[in-house]
């Protein structure tokens, strides 16, 4: 038996894998999901810190670090997100935010495949094998905080305009 950090995550000198199974990337939701979100997936997974010290539900990574990582560009990553969530793969269990002092926080997930760490499922709920042609879940957008623009202008207030005043 492998040792264990404090965390419960076995130490076995920096190498770190996934699991990735054969009858989930056979479903039909794994196959409509586009090659950049099906490169993602693992990299959602990586996270995932094991049965021991499970953190699904509060897995982090943000947009700019998939992109990094699948060697894309963030709008790219972000696309690839959206399209796991909308075929049940991932949910999103906490918005990323921005907060008044410029510090960020990433979206935090659930990865339907697995159990949750509060759950006494032995499996996760598996969205992705109730989806279907047509039928994508609903996406979760982060919410605007400002709806309305700046000072509660819905129309900015250009200084200088070509054109008469």
């Amino acid at each position: 038996m492998a040792k264990r950090d404090k965390k419960g995550s076995p130490q076995n000198g920096g190498d770190h894998f996934t699991k990735m199974i054969r009858a989930t990337m056979e479903t039909p939701a794994w196959r409509a999901l586009s090659f950049t979100a099906q490169a993602a997936y693992p990299w959602l997974k990586l996270e995932w810190r094991g049965a021991h010290a499970n953190n699904n539900g509060k897995i982090s990574l943000s947009v700019r670090q998939l992109a990094d990582r699948m060697g894309a560009n963030p709008n790219t990553a972000a696309k690839a997100l959206h399209d796991l969530q909308a075929k049940g793969f991932i949910v999103v269990t906490r918005h990323a935010v921005l907060g008044s002092s410029g510090h960020a926080r990433s979206a935090e997930f659930e990865l339907t495949e697995l159990a949750l760490s509060h759950s006494d499922q032995n499996g996760g709920r598996k969205l992705f094998k109730e989806w279907c042609e047509g039928g994508d879940y609903s996406v979760a957008n982060t919410p605007a905080h400002n709806p309305n623009g700046a000072n509660g202008k819905t129309k900015p207030c250009l200084k200088k305009q070509d054109g008469p005043s």
